[in-house]
């Protein structure tokens, strides 16, 4: 992971592999998401995600989870910070390049070869969740099983690019309508949270698959109670 683009190829989370009436399927089989990691040394720019950087900068290091992490960047960031980190995504070509990350610089990341809906982890577990430009299926009802996972008191970070073009996400296999939105995000959580955006804000990429978007929507969303 790096700076995803999830409408080009997501190197954030994926649910389970759907096919859609309208003939459109959700890329998020692992035998794509390897063949479209193994297309480039590395998809990804290798820096951590702008938004990571500056929320994570206000919150005491705790359990993180990283959400479709690709290529690894934002949990390295996250662990060299003094996060204990689990990160997880549904391509084996991404984890092994996450985990070279890793080990460059010496940090220990637990990595989990799986997508959300899938994955074994622990319900409240983490004190921060990292979603950064996912596509994840309404149908699978991510937004319960995101806000599952955040402990109380604990900080749940949902980034989407501002601007999508539907035309060429459904070149790519994806259908913005079907995919959790920050809107959508924010909406979802309901008592218990308090959140804070869509908010619009610039970002800055030096390079990889996302490069041509310019702005994100951010949400930051915490967990006020235990229910």
């Amino acid at each position: 992971m790096t700076t995803h683009d999830a409408h080009h190829t997501s190197g954030h989370d994926h649910g389970p592999a759907v096919r859609h009436e309208h003939g459109y399927a959700l890329r998020d089989d692992e035998s794509v998401w390897d063949a479209r990691y193994s297309e480039l040394d590395r998809v990804w720019s290798g820096e951590p995600n702008l938004a990571l950087t500056v929320e994570a900068a206000t919150l005491a290091p705790g359990r993180a989870l990283d959400v479709g992490c690709g290529e690894g960047a934002d949990a390295v960031w996250l662990a060299t910070r003094g996060w204990e980190v689990t990160a997880l995504d549904p391509s084996g070509v991404a984890l092994a390049r996450a985990r070279a990350a890793a080990e460059s610089v010496r940090v220990s990341v637990r990595w989990v070869h799986a997508g959300l809906a899938e994955a074994d982890l622990p319900v409240g577990g983490f004190d921060l969740v990292s979603v950064f430009y996912p596509a994840l299926d309404l149908e699978t009802g991510p937004v319960g099983r995101l806000a599952s996972l955040v402990a109380p008191g604990g900080t749940l970070l949902f980034v989407h690019h501002a601007e999508v073009d539907r035309e060429r996400a459904l070149e790519h296999g994806f259908d913005p309508d079907l995919l959790l939105s920050p809107e959508g995000m924010a909406a979802g959580l309901g008592d218990g949270w308090s959140v804070t955006g869509p908010e619009k804000r610039p970002r800055s990429v030096s390079g990889g698959a996302g490069a041509h978007h310019h702005d994100d929507l951010v949400v930051r969303a915490v967990r006020t109670t235990d229910t």
